[in-house]
């Protein structure tokens, strides 16, 4: 699978339900499908308007071309070394100029743009954990239930059962002020690709990436770490808003 369909699968959950992308979920799900990529598929996933600034930014920052080149698409959605690669001061200028998020948060700005100089990386975990506003198309506030079904999450089969996958996560909590990860659980998700890539053979054990309910792909236990550690650094930066 190239970076290009495997970041339609991550796309797909939060497009689904007009959250972030054009209205062209049924076009894209057509496109994952039946696994093909085409300049359709480019210019749709390049009208994300948090999303594509994200992976330019990445990619710019270590002198890769293709904004969707898989290591790309893995660093913003996963986490790899291509984060490290991003300074500190192009990180600030995406989040005033490429995202224009000075504008969009007035002067809540400071407090996002501060976590750059505590360790905050451009990986999608950042943007939910601290920029809290639905930054697409429905720009509100998250709910606690919104920013866990907004993060990527692990998921460990348990079991499937046709479409139903059940799954093990560790949801998010809260005691009004902070925020971190809680105790294991069971879930329900359901696959929405027909196609015969890696869901369809999905086993007990295996580990799933899940986005808005959706699981995107089966990705290893090393992805899975990374994924857990960018994500508590990022949940370590993050403060319930007032």
């Amino acid at each position: 699978m190239d970076g290009i369909l495997r970041c339609s699968r991550y796309a797909f959950g939060p497009n689904r339900l007009h959250y972030c992308g054009p209205d062209a979920n049924r076009e894209l799900l057509a496109y994952i499908e039946e696994g093909e990529t085409d300049f359709g598929l480019r210019a749709m996933l390049s009208a994300f308007e948090t999303l594509a600034p994200y992976l330019k930014l990445i990619a710019r920052a270590n002198g890769i071309i293709d904004m969707f080149d898989d290591r790309v698409v893995e660093a913003y959605w996963l986490g790899n070394e291509l984060l490290d690669g991003v300074g500190k001061q192009r990180f600030y200028r995406h989040l005033e100029d490429g995202l224009k998020l000075r504008q969009r948060l007035g002067i809540g700005f400071s407090d996002v743009s501060d976590r750059i100089g505590l360790g905050a990386v451009p990986h999608h975990s950042f943007h939910v954990l601290s920029v809290w506003r639905r930054t697409g198309q429905a720009d509100v506030v998250h709910t606690l239930d919104s920013l866990d079904s907004c993060r990527i999450t692990p998921g460990r089969v348990l079991s499937v059962h046709g479409p139903k996958v059940i799954v093990e996560v560790e949801p998010l909590v809260t005691d009004g002020h902070s925020i971190w990860i809680g105790s294991a659980e069971k879930r329900t998700v359901l696959r929405p690709f027909e196609s015969r890539e890696d869901l369809d053979d999905l086993a007990a054990g295996q580990i799933v990436a899940l986005h808005w309910g959706v699981p995107c792909e089966v990705i290893t236990v090393e992805q899975a770490d990374r994924l857990r550690k960018y994500t508590a650094r990022h949940l370590a930066l993050a403060v319930l808003p007032q």
